[in-house]
């Protein structure tokens, strides 16, 4: 796993790992959490969705991604935690 290269289109890392513009296929979600995994799951991100990184706030955090033909905000931290393999855009 890498963390601040840019991913290639074939490799694997972390959807926190992304940079704006890249798609990833989701391939796992790791959390300790129940009642996270719970609401990641409801809103979507669940394992081979398409995701596509849209927009990062000025600071880095949140995250707007799009999946499932709507837009949605993510924490960073959240995001570390799903693991996800760059397809082409």
């Amino acid at each position: 796993m890498k963390n601040k290269c840019t991913l290639q289109v074939g490799e694997q890392g972390h959807l926190s790992d992304l940079h704006v513009g890249q798609k990833a296929r989701v391939l796992a979600l790791h959390n300790d959490s129940k009642s996270l995994r719970r609401h990641l799951l409801d809103m979507g991100i669940t394992k081979d969705v398409e995701i596509l990184v849209k927009k990062k706030a000025p600071l880095g955090d949140p995250v707007d991604i799009e999946l499932r033909g709507y837009e949605l905000c993510i924490r960073l931290s959240d995001m570390k935690n799903i693991d996800i393999e760059v397809i082409p855009s």
